[in-house]
């Protein structure tokens, strides 16, 4: 057989194709093997205390009950996958018998989703019980305000004295941290204070340690050297506080037309976190600071306006597979009743309580869809502004995992029967990439709880071993045996 080509001649390409994909690998690890929490909860510093993740939920379930009592209540209001196929519900659905009833009446896809609206509400106050707050942030800049020096050097203080204080009693959150204000020539020396106020006040009542996941938020950001500036910061506290190199991690807040494209025309994102050093562990969309630098409207600053998501194509495409998470931002409408009966004095009139019903409805409906938009472009974190935007928080996600559970199911089990081999399930086809995405999915959605450990074992065909090896490569090389 005639071949042209000796090792000698293809040597040299060789080796440059492997640095190319040393490097590619580098930057591009994949993503984090770490748990993304499905929300941020931002509140302002001066409120924070060790106990605020339980309150909060405890005020979630209140909300809840008061305004959406049962499952089917809470699915009229949101428009839950199926709902609209439904028959006239029986006024009371907790009623066996009325269930039945009602049942009659229903066709096949009918039930399961009816079924799937109720194992929902289930789980949602399940989870306001056991973990309502996956992720809080202690906010210094939006959430707090402008005050006086001393002011604010008194809540640096408390709030990193009730941290540590949660952090003893086991009533933090599995995530939190806080957000400095951002690095500009008028608040940069502010910013710095705060940030070595608070660290050295929680290492210091923490006996040395930071809780888990812990992260700082640098707002506004408009240059990679504000990144880099945070980072030497980390490098210089870490040293003064005696904590283990590279423990304080950082996230990006994108919310300005630089921090979207550089001057160049270039894609902002990577370059910030390239600045950080490696310590960068999430950037998180600023939905109205990035409108309102865009000159739109405040009745046009949604989540859902075509600007914000340009800016979200370009984060997404542009840290695709660098183990960086992205946040969305928040729904600023509250669910919040108009009215309120004196404390002490008469019930509110009917006409009132109706009121306050829709208005609730119409805010909850509303943050519901921003999250499933946020969902469906595969943003599976946001913010949250308020205990009452719990319940829609979980219904959505839980919504949007258990309504593709079954087509999820099919496709990686034969994908996984197949040893790695593509596969075609109906007129889907499946790739190594897919598997992985696949096995992400379920992994997502047992860490939220939108689905148990049996039923993650159950429908994907993994063991629990495997699914918390979070690697689709390594599962096919144990099953290849």
């Amino acid at each position: 057989m005639r071949v042209t080509l000796t090792p000698e001649a293809t040597g040299p390409i060789d080796e440059s194709l492997t640095r190319a994909s040393t490097e590619l690998a580098g930057r591009f690890p994949g993503e984090s093997a770490r748990r993304q929490p499905v929300h941020t909860v931002y509140g302002g510093a001066h409120v924070f205390r060790s106990d605020t993740a339980p309150k909060l939920g405890a005020l979630a379930l209140r909300f809840l009950q008061e305004y959406a009592p049962n499952w089917a209540v809470l699915s009229k209001v949101l428009g839950l996958p199926g709902s609209d196929r439904w028959p006239e519900l029986p006024e009371n659905p907790s009623d066996l018998k009325a269930q039945l009833e009602w049942a009659t009446g229903a066709d096949r896809e009918a039930h399961r989703t009816a079924r799937m609206a109720q194992v929902i509400y289930a789980r949602i106050v399940e989870k306001l019980r056991r973990e309502p707050v996956e992720d809080f942030r202690i906010d210094f800049e939006d959430g707090y305000g402008n005050r006086p020096a001393a002011e604010e050097d008194g809540h640096a203080e408390s709030a990193a004295g009730e941290v540590a204080s949660g952090l003893a009693a086991g009533t933090l959150p599995p995530s939190i941290g806080i957000r400095i204000k951002p690095l500009t020539e008028e608040l940069r020396a502010r910013s710095v204070r705060t940030l070595d106020i608070f660290l050295s006040e929680l290492v210091a009542r923490a006996g040395g340690r930071l809780p888990e996941n812990f992260v700082v938020t640098l707002p506004k950001v408009t240059s990679p050297a504000q990144v880099a500036a945070l980072a030497d910061l980390f490098d210089r506290l870490e040293g003064g506080l005696h904590l283990p190199a590279g423990s304080l991690r950082l996230e990006v807040m994108i919310e300005t037309p630089q921090s979207v494209l550089l001057p160049d025309g270039g894609a902002a994102p990577p370059v910030f976190a390239a600045a950080a050093r490696g310590r960068c562990v999430a950037a998180h969309f600023g939905t109205y600071d990035y409108t309102a630098s865009l000159s739109i409207t405040a009745a046009q600053q949604t989540m859902a306006h075509p600007a914000c998501d340009f800016a979200k194509h370009v984060m997404q495409v542009s840290l695709a597979g660098s183990g960086i998470w992205l946040s969305d931002g928040a729904t600023n409408v509250m669910p919040i009743p108009p009215h309120r009966a004196a404390q002490g004095g008469p019930p509110l009139p009917a006409e009132q309580v109706a009121e306050n019903r829709d208005a609730v409805h119409r805010a909850w409906k509303l943050h519901y869809d921003h999250v499933w938009h946020s969902l469906s472009g595969a943003y599976y974190q946001g913010w949250d502004l308020h205990p009452a935007q719990l319940p829609t928080r979980y219904a959505a996600v839980y919504a949007f995992f258990l309504d593709g559970l079954e087509a999820a199911s099919a496709r990686l089990q034969n994908f996984v029967r197949q040893a790695g081999q593509a596969t075609l399930v109906g007129d889907v086809f499946d790739d190594a990439a897919t598997g992985q995405g696949l096995l992400n999915y379920f992994l997502r959605a047992w860490n939220c709880g939108a689905i148990t450990e049996e039923e993650a074992v159950e429908k994907s065909g993994l063991t629990v071993e495997e699914l918390r090896s979070r690697s689709f490569v390594k599962i096919l090389q144990g099953r290849r045996g």
